[in-house]
């Protein structure tokens, strides 16, 4: 699923000279009996590599198609997208970020590229009209997003050539893929029976990036793949890296998989799926065709109540630390604020003890247990009703807790209805077709990095 990098040495002497210098500078040998044994391809057994090029080095530059990809292009993508996700990365991983921008350039114009091919358009006016929507959900008018997209060292170009590039995709899906997938009765009724048979079992709640990786490039790949999950441990979203470098088309939605039963997914990410947590993540997978880096947003059994659907009446309780508070002190007053905390006999005595230690409270009586961190989930699922959880917290931000008011506990869950397990089949399907189109279009372009 690689680009079609096409060198255009214009004579036949060029590649003589390019041998010549080969004895020169020397030649690197694989270990015998080392070669990978790859289907369609005939290597030798013996294989030298002439040159010391580095044949992961990509230029910063490209021209697609007779459409020119430039640096600024490269520089302002990323810059937006870090910017959005409120993001810094270290300068000596931003190399690689430029690259993994590129070939989303790169893809993104052969979409649109292929778009126009069959006669579909977007204007200025869609394009304007979903820049202005995007503002608004960033709490900002249109003028305002401009101005911020240019303070950070990008511009609303970058921003609007994105929103063409999907809104360009999904039309040509919707024209020459959606018309042509069919979900038949006879396969929902096969589903809704499966899913009867499965009451109980476990299903998994998964989002995914899935990173494409021929031999060559396998290297650089998986080395991309691990500096991800590095950040993402770190703090960075998942969901960045979803919209930005995966390349399956669940990109659209954020890498998002929904609800998923183990027995239907690859047997690569099943079984590192079936070793994590909620909120943990795992890759890089090798699967057929590249890597995929999963994370595991919820767990439930199927169409068994799940205690962390329950709805809940909380009283938090909140001691905020003066500034210059240090982590030894910080600890302490957790520590302190822990005791006093543990001694609260119900709600009704939050406010006293709230009172007697300078304490703010805040209720809430409409909570799901799956919408709190994984750690308190796991906390709150076990207490009984005017219990307080332990306090967390930062030194920056102080110390709570949280004390059960009320619970209502969950319903047994229902079958999905037939209407939303056909939508669910033929998006699927759209998916991967898309995922097939793409992958066509990468190999007949022609691609020159400058």
């Amino acid at each position: 699923m690689s680009l079609s990098k096409v060198a255009r040495l214009g004579r036949p002497t060029a590649v003589i000279a390019a041998l010549m210098l080969a004895g020169a500078l020397g030649a690197q040998t694989a270990p015998q009996g080392q070669t990978p044994t790859v289907p369609g391809l005939d290597l030798p057994a013996n294989l030298q590599i002439f040159g010391k090029a580095d044949p992961n080095v990509r230029k910063p530059t490209a021209i697609v198609n007779d459409s020119v990809i430039t640096g600024t292009d490269v520089d302002q993508r990323l810059t937006m997208t870090l910017s959005l996700n409120n993001m810094t990365v270290p300068d000596a991983e931003k190399d690689a970020l430029r690259l993994q921008v590129l070939r989303q350039l790169i893809d993104e114009t052969l979409q649109i590229q292929e778009a126009r091919a069959n006669e579909i358009a977007v204007t200025q006016g869609e394009i304007d009209q979903s820049f202005d929507r995007i503002a608004r959900s960033l709490k900002r008018t249109p003028a305002e997003m401009r101005d911020y997209l240019r303070s950070v060292g990008t511009s609303e170009r970058s921003l609007k050539r994105q929103i063409e590039g999907e809104l360009a995709w999904n039309r040509l899906l919707r024209r020459k893929v959606t018309p042509f997938v069919n979900v038949g009765d006879e396969e929902v009724a096969a589903i809704i029976a499966r899913l009867e048979a499965s009451k109980g079992t476990e299903e998994y709640h998964l989002k995914e990036i899935y990173l494409s990786a021929t031999p060559e490039r396998e290297g650089e790949v998986v080395a991309n793949a691990r500096k991800m999950i590095e950040q993402m441990r770190a703090g960075a979203p998942f969901e960045y890296f979803a919209r930005n470098f995966s390349e399956a088309s669940t990109r659209a939605v954020a890498g998002d998989l929904d609800w998923v039963r183990p027995d239907v997914l690859p047997t690569e990410l099943q079984q590192a799926a079936s070793r994590l947590d909620v909120g943990q993540i795992a890759g890089p997978v090798a699967i057929p065709g590249g890597f995929s880096i999963i994370y595991m947003v919820d767990k439930r059994q199927v169409l068994m109540a799940d205690p962390r659907d329950a709805r809940l009446s909380l009283r938090q309780i909140t001691v905020k630390f003066p500034p210059g508070t240090t982590q030894a002190q910080a600890t302490q007053r957790a520590a302190e604020f822990a005791r006093v905390t543990q001694t609260i006999n119900g709600c009704g005595g939050v406010a006293k003890v709230a009172a007697d230690i300078g304490a703010e409270v805040v209720d809430n009586d409409a909570v799901l247990v799956r919408q709190l961190p994984p750690q308190l989930q796991e906390i709150v699922v076990k207490m009984q009703v005017g219990q307080a959880t332990q306090p967390f917290g930062s030194p920056d931000e102080g110390v709570r807790s949280l004390v059960l008011c009320g619970r209502d506990d969950p319903k047994v869950a229902n079958i999905p209805s037939s209407e939303a397990i056909q939508s669910r089949l033929e998006e699927s399907r759209v998916n991967l077709r898309a995922q097939r189109m793409l992958r066509d279009l990468r190999r007949d372009a022609v691609v020159e990095y400058r």
